[in-house]
């Protein structure tokens, strides 16, 4: 169990480096109110959802959570190919999304219950 609560905390502190990482993004790149607003919505907002049952340790919502990664895949990935001011930003999140999905599985597969 040991190795399952250090994935999880794992998960958590990319969880937050992540969420730095879009606000990060929101600072540098938003010019206008709505596309600040827009871009928070996609982007924060999804990691917000699974918060409460990550800390409770909710193998369901880890579960679900890997759903909440895709904006940021899909995110990063346009702003590699579009945006040259933002490409070091856009590859913290998607080498963080990466990584907090790898987190998320290991937590699911070392809490996983045995078979009788």
């Amino acid at each position: 169990m040991q190795r399952a609560e250090r994935a999880r905390a794992v998960a958590l502190v990319l969880l937050a480096t992540l969420a730095l990482d879009v606000v990060l993004v929101l600072l540098q790149a938003a010019a206008r109110p709505v596309t600040l607003a827009l871009t928070m919505l996609f982007l924060l907002v999804p990691l917000l959802l699974p918060l409460s049952g990550l800390v409770r340790r909710r193998r369901r919502t880890y579960a679900w959570a890997t759903l909440c990664l895709t904006p940021h895949f899909v995110y990063a990935l346009t702003e590699l190919i579009a945006s040259p001011a933002l490409r070091l930003h856009a590859g913290a999140m998607l080498v963080l999304s990466l990584a907090l999905m790898v987190a998320l599985v290991a937590y699911l597969r070392l809490t996983r219950p045995q078979a009788a």
